[in-house]
């Protein structure tokens, strides 16, 4: 009988979680053997939990919100990405014994938003809405592509301030309050905070979006989340969700695990054919 390596995704919460069927179809598409689970796993029973998988012989793990940080904390090795962001989302156990984090967050980010959407990301104005974990993983990789400059908005200032500034020798970005959003306008917003998932959403001037520019929120749902519907009320040429950035973060995740690299189209257009649209 043939061995299957086990994987899975922990979170807090995690029923909504997609990515044990996209999973699944990465590794019946690439005819590999494998197991991929979701776990609710609290911040609080993170390292016990973490660790009790990893000695039962698991080789790898997604890590969502609250983890992220936490995850960065358990990594006994990490990747440059994972290094300057601060957060991690996948770990892969090394065939020496130690536990590689790896943040592919950003990487599936930008090709969502440039392969995907064909959207320019260079000399644009560029607003991310909060400043945790998720933020964390996305802002390396979009300074990267040389954007005009990035504002970071949070509830808490200084907590967006001080993002701002370990990232700031990589490029023009500053963090703000909500209050400082008045009178800015800008290319691409994008929503990294957890508000989508209970229905709330940042106070947001109606004007903030110059016309045709696009929404993304890291957040997804079956049906199109709070932050996607206001961008389609203020009229944004494109007002997307995060399907296809979990579709594409998982790729570089099961890469990592796997050293084979998954088509996503195929499976970013049978999770939305099964959507609410």
């Amino acid at each position: 009988m043939e061995h299957i390596d086990s994987y899975a995704v922990f979170g807090h919460p995690i029923e909504h979680s997609k990515s044990p069927l996209i999973h699944k179809l990465f590794a019946i598409q690439t005819e590999q053997q494998i197991e991929y689970t979701s776990q609710n796993v609290p911040a609080d029973q993170f390292i016990k939990t973490v660790s009790s998988f990893f000695e039962q012989g698991g080789k790898g793990l997604n890590c969502t919100l609250p983890l992220k940080e936490l995850a960065w904390e358990y990594a006994e090795c990490k990747t440059e990405r994972a290094e300057i962001s601060k957060a991690v989302n996948t770990l892969a156990m090394q065939s020496d014994g130690t536990v590689l984090g790896d943040n592919t967050d950003g990487h599936g980010l930008i090709k969502d938003l440039i392969t995907n959407n064909s959207i320019n990301l260079s000399n644009i104005k560029i607003l991310v809405l909060g400043a945790g974990g998720a933020s964390r993983g996305i802002i390396g990789p979009l300074l990267e592509k040389n954007p005009e400059r990035i504002v970071i908005a949070n509830r808490t200032i200084n907590k967006a301030k001080n993002l701002a500034e370990e990232f700031n020798k990589k490029g023009e970005i500053y963090g703000c309050g909500f209050e400082s959003l008045k009178n800015q306008q800008f290319d691409l917003i994008i929503n990294a905070t957890s508000a989508s998932l209970s229905s709330q959403l940042p106070p947001l001037p109606s004007d903030l979006l110059i016309k045709e520019g696009n929404c993304y929120d890291l957040a997804y749902g079956n049906e199109p989340t709070t932050f996607v519907r206001w961008g389609i009320k203020i009229n944004a040429s494109k007002s997307m969700d995060g399907l296809g950035m979990l579709v594409e973060q998982a790729a570089e995740a099961f890469f990592i695990w796997r050293g084979i690299n998954p088509e996503t189209k195929p499976v970013i257009d049978f999770i939305n054919s099964q959507r609410v649209n």
